[in-house]
């Protein structure tokens, strides 16, 4: 008598990269969507006092916060497309990338434009995010060149690349600082995560001064 081949448990089964990245894509967009509805419904925008205020030294923690608020829900849905596509393209280069690429762009850029914005102007919106997020696939596809990456960041910038004029100051409403830096953000977060280190058969040691990290 054969035995039927016991199926691993489910919990046990590997979910496909593209399911992960969907996911974390979804669960992003859910969180800024819940927190927004709850900002207007239940406490009339008062949340948005913890986006960033440029050298305010009490506004300095509001770098980790400021990308996930909004100034209502039309500037929320100008946003949520372009977030979760290039979050959904970001997160197919693995989950943990994904992550730290995320607390780069929110540090690295939230802190520039704490530095660097406009006096006496707040800045809030996950544009931040769309911003790095379009950076970081640019700068994945310069830094791999492999084929895969090199056709992921074509289509990024087929699809967003129009938004670039974003970083520029073209608008006194609109926080352009948070685009640029956002931008730099996520080539930091590329260069950080994607670029190669010289292989040993190169002639380069990997304590070598000259190594590429």
């Amino acid at each position: 008598m054969r035995r039927r081949p016991t199926l691993p448990p489910q919990s046990a089964r590997r979910r496909s990269p593209t399911g992960v990245a969907a996911g974390l894509a979804l669960l992003l967009v859910g969180v800024i969507w819940g927190q927004e509805l709850l900002d207007q419904f239940a406490f009339g925008g008062a949340l948005d006092q913890y986006g960033i205020v440029p050298r305010d030294p009490g506004s300095l923690s509001h770098i980790l916060s400021a990308p996930f608020l909004h100034g209502g829900l039309g500037h929320l849905l100008a946003n949520t497309v372009p977030l979760a596509v290039l979050a959904f393209m970001s997160a197919l280069r693995g989950a943990a990338r994904f992550l730290v690429a995320t607390l780069v762009i929110v540090v690295v850029g939230g802190l520039l434009v704490w530095l660097l914005g406009r006096g006496g102007s707040l800045h809030l919106g996950a544009s931040e995010l769309v911003f790095g997020y379009l950076a970081y696939l640019l700068g994945v596809g310069w830094w791999e060149r492999t084929p895969a990456a090199i056709a992921v960041a074509v289509v990024a910038l087929f699809l967003y690349g129009g938004a670039l004029w974003g970083v520029l100051p073209t608008n006194p409403l609109i926080s352009w600082e948070s685009h640029l830096f956002g931008f730099v953000a996520g080539l930091i977060a590329a260069a950080l995560l994607h670029r190669r280190r010289p292989r040993p058969e190169d002639g380069v040691s990997a304590y070598s001064p000259r190594s590429r990290f």
